[in-house]
């Protein structure tokens, strides 16, 4: 359930890029509580939500509950934007922790698109580049098999240790990367387990650490 912010908190939005903070100064704040669902799949879409501070996750499912997540979206990130067409929410979003938006309305946002020209360009660049990301998504799942899509994902998340090593600062649950990568639980279960007995990489405080580079199939 959303709840009103105290007026006497810092603002979260002063370290956010100038064109967000305006956007952000614009909408009503309200804070999220973990696995609160902020948009729902086939909704109508009438506001847009700048992510101040936490992280949330979006995703689309199917009758039988299986979900794939599409995105993670943290401070300076908006969700919504999609449906300024008019149309329906075309994937769910949640809290994946305690969150804080900005809600803008879509006619307001529409009307600030109007106004600023230096937000309309940031506006079609990430729209471009979710286009692009979508493209790369796609072609993981058609011509990639589950352990190409895995290496993907945790080459791609890993940042380079002084030791050498890669670490994969999120937490990573076996179940959230399969719903990234779209396939079972117990498949990502088996090849990280595999891939941990090889000594590829290993697991330090439920994060994943990459001791060498993982091989190119498995």
């Amino acid at each position: 359930m959303p709840q009103s912010t105290a007026a006497s908190r810092p603002d979260p939005a002063a370290a956010l890029p100038l064109h967000v903070q305006k956007l952000a100064a614009l909408g009503v704040q309200r804070r999220y509580r973990t696995h609160s669902l902020l948009i729902e799949e086939g909704d109508e879409g009438s506001a847009v939500y700048v992510v101040l501070s936490g992280r949330l996750r979006a995703f689309v499912s199917d009758s039988r509950g299986r979900e794939v997540t599409l995105a993670l979206h943290g401070p300076g990130d908006y969700v919504g934007e999609m449906s300024l067409d008019g149309g329906r929410r075309s994937a769910s979003v949640q809290a994946m922790e305690p969150t804080l938006c900005a809600i803008v309305t879509r006619e307001t946002m529409l009307h600030h698109i109007e106004k600023d020209p230096e937000f309309a360009m940031a506006l079609i660049v990430r729209l471009i580049r979710r286009a692009r990301l979508a493209t790369e998504s796609a072609r993981s799942m058609a011509l990639l098999d589950v352990y190409g899509r895995l290496k993907n994902l945790l080459e791609s998340r890993a940042i380079t240790q002084p030791d050498g090593t890669r670490l994969v600062a999120e937490r990573l649950t076996h179940q959230a990367i399969a719903s990234e990568i779209g396939c079972s639980r117990e498949m990502v279960s088996r090849l990280m387990k595999d891939l941990e007995s090889g000594g590829y990489l290993s697991l330090v405080q439920r994060q994943v650490v990459l001791a060498r580079d993982l091989p190119a199939r498995w």
